[in-house]
């Protein structure tokens, strides 16, 4: 059965605006029928780690509220802390970084709460029962939510190929003991020849699980190591390097399942802006040239047929020159999957499939051109 994704461009009008297109957008998917009176409802949204300038502008939240609000709901704006050392590790810093990139009361409607605590460890165990996990470990604001709906950046990601609803919900909501267990069948090591001795591993690593030997060439304790991949992130030499073999495939199943989790039972809608589609993750403080020209703007009830969408629309597109992708400009990739071209150690298809199997979405869809 085919579920049903509304798709709009970025043209805009002296008249229509782009927050304009995006309420016409989610108003056409039918976001009306959302049963949200007097309920609390969570947009869990990314806000973007401090130095990355691809997260998505306010403007969008600020829109989604305004109408959520005529619903009748009690919304509130949500993320979970991260599992690595970065600028939103703790609730203290991570609502600074939301209020600086704009998600503060004054330019959106709404408080911002982070779902899992100060230091990560406000969670509920979430029953879910599938292939790989029993239970999923997500943020107690996010569990206690009412209604769902999710506000996604859709980009590429290095562990799962890209990220968008699925991503925004599963690795998104869940706490820091969830986001370890989701990490967990993913461990980086060291090519010894590439490194040499910096120690920003080391100082970088929040498990304290990286150590410089005898040679000064780093040593990776695998009994503290979480996976988390800050390692990889900020070696500038490649001696940090992601150890694949089935990683990226648990990681996506494990998404779906946690995804399942928290929406299951609840009323759902999601949102996805194919802007700035960005190499890697929004997690990181630093973003690239975008791998395709800007898209469009697509909404849908099935997070599983709106990635897909989301997917397909990247695939049809061009390459934009002068992206890690399309250096020369001499192949724009179009037709071609850019993300698996990208991160050819993941795959993502095998995410959606996963989520389709075990009930969450359909990977059918009616693209429905608003």
């Amino acid at each position: 059965m085919q579920s049903k994704v509304y798709f709009t461009d970025l043209h805009t009008t002296p008249t229509m605006s782009l927050p304009a297109k995006f309420e016409r957008l989610i108003r056409e998917a039918g976001i009306a029928q959302l049963d949200c009176k007097d309920k609390f409802t969570a947009v869990k949204i990314h806000f973007g780690e401090p130095g990355n300038m691809a997260y998505l502008r306010h403007n969008y939240a600020a829109r989604l509220v305004a109408v959520l609000h005529e619903l009748g709901a009690r919304v509130f704006l949500t993320d979970a802390n991260t599992l690595y050392s970065g600028q939103r590790s703790n609730a203290i810093q991570h609502l600074k970084a939301a209020f600086e990139h704009g998600y503060n009361i004054i330019s959106v409607p709404a408080p911002v709460i982070i779902a899992d605590g100060l230091k990560g460890t406000e969670y509920r165990e979430l029953s879910v029962n599938s292939a790989i996990c029993a239970t999923a470990k997500v943020g107690s604001v996010i569990a206690d939510a009412d209604v769902i709906v999710s506000l996604n950046h859709f980009k590429g990601h290095e562990q799962t190929g890209f990220g968008g609803a699925l991503k925004n919900i599963g690795m998104g909501s869940a706490s820091r003991r969830g986001k370890l267990e989701l990490h967990s069948s993913s461990k980086p090591r060291v090519a010894e020849k590439y490194c040499v001795g910096c120690g920003q591993c080391v100082k970088d690593c929040n498990y304290a699980a990286i150590t410089l030997n005898a040679q000064k060439r780093a040593v990776i304790n695998f009994d503290a190591c979480v996976g988390c991949g800050q390692c990889i992130a900020v070696c500038r030499y490649g001696a940090a390097q992601p150890v694949w073999d089935n990683a990226s495939e648990i990681m996506n199943k494990m998404i779906a399942e946690y995804t399942l989790a928290i929406v299951k039972d609840k009323p759902h809608f999601h949102v996805s802006l194919i802007v700035d589609v960005s190499p890697e993750c929004d997690c990181w403080g630093s973003n690239d040239v975008p791998l395709v020209p800007n898209i469009g703007m697509a909404a849908s009830f099935d997070p599983v047929a709106l990635d897909m969408a989301c997917a397909d629309l990247v695939k049809a597109a061009p390459a934009a020159a002068g992206s890690v992708i399309n250096k020369d400009g001499k192949d724009d990739l179009t037709g071609k999957d850019k993300f698996m071209h990208l991160h050819p150690n993941t795959d993502w298809r095998v995410g959606l499939e996963h989520a389709e199997k075990i009930g969450l979405g359909a990977t059918q869809y009616e693209l429905i051109i608003v």
